[in-house]
């Protein structure tokens, strides 16, 4: 599903488990990994001392960390990519608010709710908890920003 020279963008928490057990993971996946750090990674800017753990990414295989939300293009549209979603969470609170985009009016990409939900208003969540463990094709995302479509997860 992912050629080498394909780029990958991860939204967040990697590495949930132990980090011996579940880092030299992303090696073994193929494409340009890109990690946008989540809460639960360990080179998160929001985790105390979070700058040592950033080689240690690094070195499991991705080219670049980021933090905090970012602007790219899917398709026609410019979106933001960001581990938060503008609201919403995996827990019965939204948690982490002052970590979350502001919502301008575009779509948004992001992480951090899990299992939840694919799509609510214009946020897609890309993490891989609801796509069957894959990474989501960017003319699959294009799709549901342009037909506004509704997954049945949507909760």
């Amino acid at each position: 599903m992912v050629a080498d020279e394909d780029e990958v963008w991860v939204v967040g928490d990697v590495a949930m488990g132990t980090l011996a057990d579940n880092l030299p993971l992303v090696g073994l996946l193929r494409g340009r990994k890109r990690l946008m750090a989540g809460n639960h990674d360990r080179c998160w800017a929001g985790k105390k001392g979070w700058e040592k753990w950033v080689d240690r990414y690094l070195e499991a295989g991705f080219e670049e960390i980021v933090q905090g939300p970012v602007e790219t293009r899917i398709g026609s549209r410019q979106v933001i990519v960001s581990h938060f979603p503008y609201a919403g969470d995996s827990q019965d609170r939204d948690r982490l608010t002052e970590q979350r985009p502001v919502d301008r009016g575009s779509w948004l990409l992001h992480g951090h709710v899990h299992e939840k939900w694919r799509t609510r208003d214009r946020m897609i969540n890309v993490g891989v908890d609801v796509w069957d463990f894959r990474p989501v094709r960017s003319d699959v995302l294009a799709d549901l920003m342009e037909n506004g479509r509704r997954s049945g997860r949507e909760r």
